[in-house]
């Protein structure tokens, strides 16, 4: 099967070379690299090409690693029905470059790119409606990156006096505890109820 999959990764990549900047197989799953540029003549030749047929977008989605230059991994898993396979597609922006949207090759991916925008903040120019999908429209940041705080930025409550739902900056009071190490988990140093057993079971063991 692995080999399989490495044939059909050359075929692509001799078909397309000016698309494909490598291919490789994971976990018996072919994986092309592409960049932002090629990404919408690639996935095109990938529906439509008699030995590919991929036909159906299962997910668009992203990976953060903020140690690189261009941080963020968007990735693309196809589906074949009528080949019965499967094909990741990836290829890494920064924050600043804009990815085009395939939403006129596959309809299905208007609403996975409006989620990767909302949660990693990748931009997908020309998509039809891109809003946040999962947060509110008050919500700062993406919480999917990695340096976003797990907090948040802002908060929200029900004001009983404005009668209404209200914003505010996360304030976190940090409640520092006064150790008097009373407690049987605080460091005690004295002998608790029933230790002195095991005491003197061990000193008749050794005499």
């Amino acid at each position: 099967m692995t080999q399989t999959l490495e044939e059909f990764g050359d075929y692509i990549q001799g078909m397309v070379s000016d698309r494909v900047s490598s291919h490789r197989v994971v976990n018996g799953e072919l994986v092309l690299v592409t960049d932002a540029s090629h990404i919408a003549p690639l996935l095109t030749f990938l529906r439509d090409d008699e030995h590919c047929r991929f036909s159906q977008l299962m997910d668009v989605t992203a990976v953060d690693r903020p140690n690189r230059v261009a941080r963020f991994e968007v990735v693309y898993n196809l589906l074949s029905l009528v080949k019965n396979r499967r094909i990741r597609v990836k290829l890494s922006v920064d924050e600043h470059t804009p990815v085009p949207t395939v939403t006129d090759i596959y309809p299905a991916a208007n609403w996975f790119e409006r989620e990767v925008w909302d949660m990693y903040g990748v931009f997908f120019d020309s998509h039809p409606d891109l809003r946040r999908i999962l947060t509110d429209y008050g919500f700062e940041g993406h919480p999917q990156r990695k340096d976003f705080p797990l907090t948040g930025f802002v908060e929200l409550r029900y004001d009983e006096d404005q009668k209404r739902v209200v914003y505010e900056k996360v304030k976190l009071n940090q409640a520092y505890r006064s150790f008097d190490f009373l407690s049987p988990w605080e460091g005690m140093n004295h002998t608790l109820p029933g230790d002195e057993k095991a005491t003197a079971e061990k000193v008749a063991s050794n005499g």
